[in-house]
């Protein structure tokens, strides 16, 4: 479309993007430095939200800053609610619109929060479709939250093609610490007891690393899109976080998986439940893991069957408010 693309993020996000886009600019955000020690949600957010808040606070300086730096036209982000400047056309990306706490009394205020941070952008694009359930469920559905909400389908890097089956097992790790090594342990562990063969993807960006862990366990630190969509397209199962981004790529590869959400994130903890309910995937907790009985009950399931959700109806979208730049 003839724009100049600027990245700015941190950490392991921030690794990725200059892996898979090195020809691009970019800049390091403020860290939110989100853990989740325990499986509590109220007790992992509130102990952390004056970090949080002042590391938003932060953010928006920086983009301020790098709008007046760049000459900085439009805003697209992801997630990140800093990341917003009056001056210039400021777009939030988000699924989540409504935030399942397990408390009502903590529910109603926690999601008044989240409307005045939506509000701070011009508009909200949503991928998912706007007919109910849709993909997340009452996550992205239900009473208004912003004067201009947009349902722009589902975003992903992933695509279904055929591929000679390598792997046995995929597993993806994601999200952050302790809870993602964790997770990777004690998949390992069992993937070492196994008569499978095994890849690992760490999903960590910093330094790149590729070893066998047994004959059969093979584990990368990170992959670049088309290594890592032929991994996935060459494994006959998946493992991975129920993280909203995570579930987009299943939709996009049309592959069965073993959703396993981050204790204490009860927005994967509902995804997970509700895609295991409509027999879509196997749904295990991390305190439970059991690789054998969920492959074996991978035969009930159906997976998203692909080309279900359109994965380019963001593209007039994303044109008109290109357009609307100049």
């Amino acid at each position: 479309m003839g724009v100049e693309v600027m990245l700015a993020s941190d950490g392991v996000a921030l690794h990725l993007l200059r892996a898979e886009f090195p020809h691009l600019t970019t800049f390091e955000l403020p860290s939110y430095r989100i853990r989740y020690q325990s499986a509590n949600m109220v007790w992992n957010i509130g102990r952390q939200l004056p970090r949080i808040i002042w590391a938003i606070r932060r953010e928006n300086q920086a983009v301020a800053q790098l709008v007046r730096t760049h000459g900085i036209q439009g805003i697209l982000s992801d997630n990140r609610y800093g990341c917003f400047c009056k001056k210039v056309s400021s777009v939030l990306i988000s699924h989540q619109l409504h935030v399942q706490l397990p408390f009502k009394l903590i529910g109603w205020p926690a999601n008044s929060v989240l409307r005045l941070a939506l509000n701070k952008f011009d508009a909200v694009w949503v991928p998912d479709v706007e007919a109910p359930p849709g993909l997340a469920g009452v996550l992205s559905h239900g009473e208004p939250v912003h004067p201009d909400v947009r349902y722009i389908g589902i975003l992903t890097r992933m695509q279904h093609y055929e591929m000679e089956a390598e792997y046995d097992v995929a597993v993806v790790l994601s999200g952050p610490e302790p809870q993602r090594s964790i997770l990777e342990q004690l998949l390992l562990e069992q993937a070492m007891e196994m008569p499978h063969k095994f890849i690992i993807v760490q999903g960590q960006t910093q330094s790149k690393k590729h070893y066998y862990a047994a004959d059969d366990v093979e584990v990368v630190s990170y992959l670049t899109t088309r290594d890592l969509n032929n991994v996935l397209m060459s494994s006959k199962v998946l493992v991975c976080r129920s993280g909203y981004s995570s579930i987009m790529d299943l939709a996009g590869l049309n592959k069965k998986a073993i959703l396993i959400p981050t204790p204490g994130q009860t927005e994967q903890e509902y995804l997970a439940k509700t895609l295991a309910e409509q027999q879509f995937f196997i749904s295990q907790t991390q305190q439970a893991i059991d690789l054998d009985t969920g492959i074996r009950q991978l035969s009930r399931t159906t997976g998203l069957r692909q080309g279900v959700y359109s994965t380019d109806a963001f593209k007039p979208e994303l044109k008109q408010w290109v357009e609307s730049l100049d």
